[in-house]
């Protein structure tokens, strides 16, 4: 479809853009949540879930890189699903996204005010918190080259914490506390450990609704994806291993002389090796915040574009598709989704909300992969600038791993599970009755 300068995003972003946007929407996953996956199922009951997550993930990416090339637009799985498996089809996967994204940001704006309290006790964490969501969220209607240009700078940093962290306590790493209440729930707690596996890579797949606007999309959406998820998994084994082996998993779980999980394990851990009054104590709280900052920031741009997309595509209200006139942003979208994430933090349920997200990114990975086999199958003549390798061998994993989690995860949490299909089922009885049926303007076509 050719855009009009009014309906157009702005194309300026490059390979090195597209991996801080990689990397920094996902990085929060190693400095919070991960460690609440612990609680559920020990050391090894998280490692196999994340052993499994992480085969998942590596092979969903490269099978993602193929849709994304072929098909760069900022709905993401959202076109995806519309083009292989129709609306109805697409709808489901980009509402699905849409919760991923739009429930991922209040948590970690939670752990923002978590960490930030742990340096100025004084100032109230729920406070921090909105006031984040009114900043990077100005920030990102501003412009998309300024924002991904903050992404890169504050990505970098957080990445070479994280390097310091591992640098400062994998010298006091002793192999038996990883074998310390290793396994305490047995396998139905590596099931349960599931979502929170996710977490350490939860928003990969953001880089793909910057598409529309990146320069040679083709070329540089396949070497920002595949080098940010090859960073990624080596920070997740660095820092899960670096944690854990100082003192055990429960020490990077509950604050001493507390029963509440924390969303703060790396200050934790390090409080273990140099006490909470020395200079690197007080740095990675410092630079960690700029961790959470950068998925923060990051998750909040690629929502306002997979929000833009319905709202283009008028399966919600057309104001949502609209750019801003003088910044060429997502600015109505962007600011709707800050309104839903400030309420979801209201409700102060970290670990419930990370799930909810979790629900909606397993959609949408399924939904992605069936999309990637139909498209082979009727659309083989489809330019495909990126082909994934060991087809169908690659997205099949990361089908069935998902499937599987989207399962277990719907076991071991009943109630949030039905909360997030229930938010499905009123967004579909919504399309169906009030834009499917009673559409008045068409979708504009495809390309």
């Amino acid at each position: 479809m050719a855009e009009t300068e009014q309906d157009g995003l702005k194309m300026t972003l490059g390979p090195w853009l597209l991996w801080g946007m990689g990397v920094g929407l996902v990085i929060s996953g190693m400095y919070f949540g991960w460690n609440l996956g612990l609680a559920e199922g020990g050391t090894l009951g998280l490692a196999i879930a994340t052993g499994f997550i992480m085969l998942m993930y590596v092979t969903f990416t490269f099978s993602y890189t193929e849709l994304a090339c072929a098909i760069p637009k900022a709905g993401g799985a959202f076109d995806y699903a519309d083009r292989a498996l129709g609306k109805r089809m697409g709808f489901i996967g980009g509402m699905a996204q849409i919760v991923e994204f739009v429930f991922a940001p209040p948590a970690i704006a939670a752990a923002i005010g978590a960490y930030f309290n742990l340096y100025f006790p004084g100032v109230p964490t729920l406070g921090i918190a909105i006031s984040a969501y009114f900043l990077f969220t100005l920030l990102n209607v501003l412009g998309v080259r300024l924002a991904t240009t903050f992404e890169l700078v504050i990505t970098v940093l957080a990445v070479i914490e994280l390097l310091i962290f591992a640098g400062v306590t994998l010298p006091h790493f002793e192999a038996e506390n990883l074998a310390i209440n290793a396994f305490p729930k047995g396998i139905s707690g590596a099931f349960a450990a599931i979502p929170f596996a996710i977490w350490f890579f939860l928003a990969i797949e953001g880089v793909a609704n910057l598409a529309e606007e990146t320069v040679n999309p083709q070329r540089n959406v396949l070497l920002g994806f595949g080098s940010a998820i090859f960073t990624l998994v080596m920070l997740c084994i660095i820092t899960f291993v670096s944690s854990v082996g100082v003192n055990g998993w429960e020490a990077v779980v509950y604050p001493s002389g507390s029963s509440e999980p924390s969303d703060s394990p790396l200050p934790l851990a390090l409080s273990y090796v140099v006490g909470e009054n020395n200079f690197l104590y007080h740095l990675l709280i410092t630079v960690g915040l700029l961790g959470l900052i950068a998925s923060f920031h990051g998750i909040i741009l690629a929502a306002g574009r997979a929000s833009f997309e319905f709202g283009r595509m008028r399966y919600v209200s057309p104001l949502l598709g609209k750019v801003h006139p003088k910044f060429k942003t997502p600015a109505y979208a962007l600011i709707v989704n800050m309104g839903v994430g400030i309420v979801a933090l209201l409700t102060g349920k970290t670990g419930e909300i990370i799930t909810i997200a979790c629900f909606g990114a397993i959609s949408l990975y399924i939904i992605s992969m069936i999309s990637l086999f139909v498209l082979r199958k009727n659309e083989p003549n489809l330019e495909r600038p990126f082909r994934v390798p060991f087809y169908p061998t690659f997205p099949a994993i990361a089908l069935v791993i998902a499937t599987v989690a989207l399962v277990a995860m719907t076991i071991y949490n009943l109630l949030i599970a039905l909360i997030y299909f229930g938010i499905m089922l009123l967004a579909y009885g919504y399309f169906h009755f009030f834009v499917d049926k009673g559409r008045v303007v068409e979708p504009k076509t495809k390309a």
